[in-house]
């Protein structure tokens, strides 16, 4: 399957538009505005993971449905998406407001023919009888996200990006339509909360006053997603040991966090301070087993194999589902399976995980629960803390990448007040998919990223 250059998806809020402008060099500038995160949307923001089922009807369908077809796609709820440009759909052209996501291939619109949905009434809907370039499909399609899904149709039309008009609607028809003289885009999303450019996206080049030195290219490992191979991640100079020998990363522009494993992420909330414990099951799996995670651990047993030698956790996860079930994993629960099992099994892994480093700093097991924050709840930190807080970096094409303290926790304004929270949050896709990281916008705020679907690889360089 080839991958698609332009993927875009619909927000469900509507707002004012960007401005879009072609430059003399052939390069087609968006300029994206940023909406401000708050509580009631970093409270609604999820991402899980779900096994997803062939679609009726795909199959025989061309591969710009390939994504659909997956057996496991990460979900998130578009409610923390904070940057957005202008598209226009079919002649003469419709107006909506846009996320440019990475993350996702379908490119959908409400349609006039929604009318039992609220949502429909107070945004903008795509009328095809007023388009003359209009082609019916008619092909039905269910989209799952992290807060529900979307229930539709598949249409065809002109889409207008900047002052460049694609015939038939299909991304990679920018290049054979040579609107664009490579076969990149480029963005750059502006951290500033005072500015008022939010960022811009470049089709067909790179604008160098965006970025600071080279950048690094690192080959997609996956055609499906712009995803690439990371290494370990690291805690000022300490490794978390998980992605020890390689995860999987997918680039997502339109997601604002940065979501991984829980066994990782709550290393890194405990090293900054993030407020919470960890629930029950936490102390009832250290109270069962953790004296025998421990000698497992003093004897070299692999970690990623002790909570299944234990009977945590499957082996496969494959045998929980059967034809035309659909097990899904979301916060750490799979359908299918009881609810102390699969909590169990994540906080068996987590433990693993964090006696290990334990065990490598001399240190002991005693109060463990009590020192681990939540990495799927709300992660508040103390602001004034921020400036003493450990350096996280990413191994990428055996360069690292790190985030200071800065880049990497969130300034929300709430009632007259500062409230900071940790921008990681647990994310546990099963093998062979994962263990799997989202490097969102916080991620690509502070490294300036190239998408080349021409030879298929991302550059990452530092953002000016």
């Amino acid at each position: 399957m080839g991958i698609k250059c332009l993927l875009l998806l619909i927000c469900f809020w509507a707002l004012s538009g960007s401005v879009s402008t072609t430059s003399s060099d052939g390069l087609v500038r968006i300029s994206l505005k940023k909406r401000p995160l708050d509580l009631k949307n970093i409270n609604a923001a999820r991402i899980t993971s779900r096994e997803v089922l062939h679609p009726r009807g795909l199959s025989s369908t061309d591969s710009n449905f390939d994504d659909l077809q997956s057996n496991i796609v990460y979900l998130k709820n578009y409610l923390d998406t904070q940057y957005y440009g202008e598209i226009g759909i079919g002649t003469p052209e419709q107006i909506f407001t846009v996320v440019f996501d990475t993350g996702s291939s379908n490119l959908w619109v409400p349609s006039s023919r929604c009318i039992f949905s609220i949502a429909c009434y107070i945004h903008s809907k795509y009328r095809a009888r007023l388009s003359r370039t209009y082609s019916k499909i008619g092909i039905h399609c269910k989209i799952p996200y992290g807060s529900g899904s979307i229930s539709g149709f598949f249409s065809q039309d002109n889409l207008k990006v900047g002052d460049f008009i694609i015939k038939d609607q299909v991304g990679y028809n920018m290049v054979e339509q040579r609107h664009l003289s490579q076969q990149i885009f480029s963005l750059w999303l502006n951290r500033d909360p005072t500015s008022q450019l939010g960022g811009e996206i470049v089709f067909g080049g790179i604008d160098w006053r965006r970025f600071r030195g080279d950048h690094t290219y690192i080959p997609l490992t996956q055609q499906d997603y712009w995803q690439i191979k990371v290494g370990d991640i690291l805690i000022g100079n300490n490794s978390t040991g998980l992605c020890e020998y390689g995860c999987a990363a997918i680039v997502d522009s339109g997601t604002s966090l940065l979501a991984g494993p829980t066994a990782v992420v709550a290393q890194i909330n405990h090293a900054i301070g993030a407020a919470g414990v960890m629930s029950l099951e936490c102390k009832t799996v250290v109270s069962k087993y953790g004296n025998m995670i421990w000698e497992y651990l003093i004897e070299g047993i692999r970690p990623d194999v002790v909570c299944v030698d234990i009977g945590l956790c499957l082996h496969n996860i494959s045998q929980f589902v059967s034809a035309g079930i659909s097990s899904i994993v979301q916060n750490g629960t799979r359908e299918g399976s009881s609810v102390d099992e699969s909590a169990s099994c994540t906080f068996c892994e987590m433990i693993v995980f964090w006696i290990q480093v334990q065990l490598k700093q001399q240190k002991t097991k005693e109060k463990l629960c009590e020192r681990l924050p939540n990495p799927m709840g709300k992660s508040f930190i103390d602001c004034d803390n921020i400036a003493a807080m450990p350096y996280i970096s990413f191994t990428i094409g055996n360069k690292s990448f790190p985030l200071s303290p800065e880049q990497y926790t969130l300034r929300v304004e709430e009632s007259c007040t500062t409230v900071c929270l940790s921008g990681f949050v647990g994310l546990d896709v099963p093998p062979p998919q994962g263990p799997l990281w989202v490097l969102g916008d916080i991620f690509l705020g502070a490294y300036h990223t190239i998408f080349d679907f021409g030879n298929l690889r991302v550059g990452f360089a530092n953002a000016a």
